[in-house]
């Protein structure tokens, strides 16, 4: 399998960049929901400098002045961002904590004959 990355990226308009990765592929791409937490907050903040967005050619990835960057893989096949995956796996455990079976104080004591 051959490894895709970013050769080129272009910011349109809010949050959509096109980019263009190595297989000759190209995709406008809303990355508004990748930017999520404090290495982001700046670029959301800033549309000067969100549409700074360059390519780090080493890495062939999309960067940012203030260290940012996206995986291109997570571009590439339109993966979750990382935030969404623990959100995912936050509220699958919510879920499966709030199915569990419950057991009330008082079978307890009964139970194990406290009092």
């Amino acid at each position: 399998m051959k490894l895709v990355r970013i050769k080129s990226v272009e910011p349109l308009h809010d949050f959509v960049v096109k980019v263009n990765f190595t297989d000759e592929t190209t995709r406008e791409i809303n990355l508004e929901p990748f930017l999520r937490g404090k290495v982001f907050e700046s670029l959301r903040n800033n549309p000067q400098a969100f549409r700074a967005v360059k390519v780090d050619e080493r890495m062939g990835t999309i960067v940012w002045e203030n260290g940012a960057d996206i995986d291109p893989d997570v571009l590439y096949h339109n993966l979750k961002p990382a935030w969404a995956e623990d959100l995912s796996d936050l509220c699958a455990a919510q879920k499966a904590e709030a199915n569990a079976p419950t057991v009330s104080i008082s079978e307890l004591e009964k139970k194990f004959r406290i009092r």
